[in-house]
């Protein structure tokens, strides 16, 4: 589906497919990643990963008697589905290291949810590196109605990218 509802993108550019380095990001850049729908296999999988069988992950009933429809994904495993949403997309950010997360989980994610992810560069710095810099990205997390499950802040270091000729 093309016409969720993503929240406004700032002044800055959509960027189209690439490769974007430091140097190549401009404050209020911005783009969406695809989507990916979250499986009973997702929620079982990250569970036994992560040993994280809490009932209202893994109990439909103990989930409604929490005042939930169902089970409902683990909040991290919104945030890790994310990040492998932005990870894989056309845009390839030069990304060296993720340096830290400020995260909000605002809704409950339950199987068959369809989510994607839409960035926005907010800050940038130089370091005492030439060859790299940090990107500070604002993080959204949509579900198919266009509804934000999931918000915050990523840091990342990158690359300087390749200059123009």
């Amino acid at each position: 589906m093309s016409d969720l509802k993503t929240p406004p993108a700032g002044p800055g550019r959509m960027l189209p497919p690439g490769e974007y380095g430091f140097d190549q990001l401009e404050l209020g850049d911005h783009y969406k990643t695809a989507g990916v729908t979250i499986t009973e296999a997702h929620i079982v999988g990250f569970a036994g990963l992560s040993g994280d069988l809490f009932d209202v992950h893994m109990d439909d009933e103990f989930a409604r008697e929490a005042g939930f429809s169902g089970r409902i994904a683990h909040g991290l495993l919104g945030l890790a589905l994310a990040d492998g949403l932005k990870t894989r997309s056309p845009v390839r950010l030069l990304g060296i290291a993720t340096l830290g997360w400020n995260w909000s989980f605002r809704a409950a994610l339950f199987p068959q949810d369809r989510i994607h992810a839409r960035l926005e560069v907010i800050a940038k710095r130089a370091t005492k590196r030439a060859d790299r810099g940090i990107v500070t990205f604002a993080m959204t997390v949509l579900n198919q109605r266009g509804e934000t499950v999931q918000e915050g802040q990523t840091q990342l270091m990158m690359k300087a990218g390749p200059k123009a000729d």
